[in-house]
């Protein structure tokens, strides 16, 4: 019985988006969004603009983004508090989304890391 706990607990950890706010980086899901409402940060969606939503990192934090795929990258600036999906450690611009090659698919497994 404890090994097959051990098994779930196993496998529950390797569905689970990897990530350190400590050390300010993590891999898991991304999507992007173009919205034209206000954000938590209080401005205004802009989905032309390199910005991204992340549940804790504070406001005007910049990320660098690559989509694991094929290796694209781009910075980011948090703006707003997000995504809501299981699985999913960011939401990206639409402006973000395009420049790592996710638009067509909505979604894509990506690394971050602060920069600043």
């Amino acid at each position: 019985m404890a090994a097959a706990a051990l098994a779930l607990t196993a496998a529950a950890l390797l569905l689970q988006p990897s990530e350190s706010h400590a050390a300010g980086a993590g891999c898991g899901g991304a999507s992007w969004y173009a919205l034209s409402s206000r954000t938590a940060s209080g401005e205004r969606m802009n989905a032309a603009h390199m910005t991204a939503a992340h549940r804790k990192f504070a406001f005007g934090t910049k990320l660098q983004v690559t989509n694991k795929r094929n290796g694209k990258s781009v910075v980011v600036r948090i703006n707003d508090r997000g995504p809501f999906i299981r699985g999913r450690v960011l939401d990206l611009s639409k402006a973000a989304a395009s420049s790592i090659g996710m638009i067509k698919s909505g979604h894509a497994n990506v690394c971050y890391r602060v920069i600043s």
